[in-house]
Parts: C-alpha cells; structure tokens; sequence
C-alpha cells in the first residue's frame, strides 16, 4: 500500500513559500523590464534630468536588491538543508526505538517464558539445562545490544579509551575469527580466510572482536543461501587490508553510502525481515576510525553479496605483502 502524501508536511509548506514568492519576483522583474522601454521614452522626452538620475538609482537599487536576493536564496538553501538532515534524524531516530524496543522485549519475553515454564511444570534435567542455555544466550543477546549504545555513547563523547597493542596481524585475527564463529556458531568451513602479511599493527583485541561480531552477524541475518565468507587480509601502500566478502542478498548503490550512518537500516522488499538498532555498521566504522583507519563497502547489486574493505596503518611489514 502506497503512502499517501502529507500536503501539510513542513518541507512542502516551506517549498511552496519559496515557489510562491519567487514567482511573484519574476513577475515584477518581467513587469519592470517590459515596461521599462515605455517609461524611459516617456523621461527622456517631458523629464530629461530627472530621470537620467532616477535610472541611475533604480539600476543600483535592482543590483543591491537581485545580491541580497542571492544571500537571501542561499540562507533559505541551507535552512532546508537543515530541516530535511533534521526530519530524516527524527524518522531514524523513531525507528531506532521502535526496533531497540523490540530487540529488548523479544530476549525478555524468552527468558520469562523459560522461567514460567520451568516453575509450573515438572521439567526433566535435559531440558532443564537446554532451557538455561537459551536464557544465557538470550542475556548475552541483551548485553550486546546494551553494551553497543553505551560503548558508541563514549566513543561519541570522547570518554571510550581504547588499549592498542603492538602485535602481529598473523596472530591476532585468527583468534578473533574463531571467537566469532563459535560465538554465532558457524561451520568453519564456510569461511575461508586467507592472511598473506606479517604486518605488525596497533590494535585493541576486544574492540576488534566487535567489529567482526558485527560483520559475521551482519552477514548471518542477510544470507538467504548457504552462507559462504571469504576474509582476505593482506598489506598495501604501508597499511593493513582487511576485506570481509559475503555471498549474501548484497546493496543497492544508493543504499551503500547511508550504510555507516547512525540509525540506518536497509528497508527492502528483497531483504529478509530481519530486526536490529542500525547502530551496529555506525559502531564498527567509529571502531575504526579510532584506530586511524577506514571502512567502505560494495556491492555489484542484488544478490552478489556484499564487501567490507578495513584499511588501517600498518607498524611493519615484511615478507608476503601482496600489492594489488
């Protein structure tokens, strides 16, 4: 069902003031410009002076006038500007908590339904313990969610301290892979990771696992065919590569540059329904960024799959870089 159109919405009322007024000005300069020929005629013949000086000061007083107009339409140019950047916040605010209430309630719901079911009825040990382990990762699942606002909430007011380390890329990103795949409990043969560095790099190990939670998550909930992730990481131009490749549903280009914003989700009638806060790909790229590095995405289109390209300075680089 199509939405209907809000006539009464801010932006249109402030588009249609902006074409009622400007199309009032054409029709003055349009009045004065037509009937300027018949007006100097008629000076030039009964009021020579007078109108030399006139004319002279009409010109200056429409010059003066058409420059302010210019500042005037450019003020009124950001002014919209910044109406729309505040109008799309609200809507992605909105959403933001609409889904964060659901990814509280749903986890919350679970767990009270185990308990009344395990306080009513007589339930063998088995599933007992099976019931536990469901609310464990249910909790888990409400930490996560809890964890990410706080932790972005620091990181936006400078209050989140980072550790890096010193260590060898070889090392580390192996260990995070693994963290990750038992975390969502994914066969590792459907990921292929291939590290061709022994780059030494600065980062802080935890803060990494949740960019690869994200990314790993991020591919779970948009697969819709046997999930398949090739992780590349390799060095190039004195940094760290590291690329994250799916066989997911992929992104639309459009959609693909609002992807790192904060509140953004993807709303497609392709994409499977899938919940979440739009704040996890926005909490990976502040990640990053606190480790001087960048993140980008790309995608051939729908149904290719998707690709994270990490880039971050690299300490030291020895044998088997590759250069691309």
């Amino acid at each position: 069902m199509k939405k209907r159109i809000n006539l009464l919405h801010p932006l249109l009322i402030f588009i249609s003031m902006q074409i009622v007024w400007l199309s009032l000005l054409g029709i003055w300069i349009y009045w004065y410009i037509s009937n300027y020929s018949m007006v100097r005629e008629f000076g030039q013949k009964y009021l020579p002076q007078f109108f030399q000086s006139t004319t002279r000061m009409q010109l200056f007083t429409l010059i003066i006038g058409l420059i302010l107009l210019v500042f005037l339409l450019v003020g009124m140019y950001f002014v919209f500007i910044f109406l729309t950047r505040q109008i799309n916040i609200n809507l992605l605010y909105e959403n933001f908590i609409a889904n964060f209430t659901h990814e509280l309630k749903s986890p919350l719901a679970s767990i009270q339904l185990y308990l009344e079911t395990m306080t009513k009825r007589e339930i063998d040990r088995k599933t007992q313990r099976e019931f536990l382990e469901r609310m464990l990762m249910d909790t888990q699942r409400l930490k996560r969610v809890i964890d990410a606002i706080l932790d972005i909430s620091q990181i936006e007011q400078k209050k989140k301290l980072f550790s890096p380390e010193l260590t060898v890329a070889s090392l580390v990103f192996p260990d995070i892979i693994k963290n990750s795949l038992q975390q969502f409990k994914i066969d590792p043969q459907n990921v292929e990771v291939n590290i061709n560095t022994n780059a030494q790099v600065e980062l802080d190990q935890n803060a990494w696992q949740i960019i690869f939670s994200n990314l790993f998550d991020n591919a779970l909930k948009y697969s819709v065919n046997n999930l398949k992730i090739q992780i590349n990481i390799y060095e190039k131009n004195k940094n760290l590569i590291i690329e994250f490749k799916d066989n997911g549903v992929g992104i639309l280009p459009e959609d693909q540059k609002h992807l790192f914003q904060k509140f953004f989700r993807v709303n497609r009638d392709h994409l499977p329904n899938v919940r979440g806060t739009g704040l996890g790909l926005y909490h990976v790229r502040e990640i990053v960024r606190q480790h001087n590095g960048k993140i980008s995405v790309y995608s051939e289109g729908l149904g290719k799959g998707t690709t994270f390209t990490i880039q971050i300075p690299a300490i030291k680089g020895k044998s088997n870089s590759l250069d691309k």
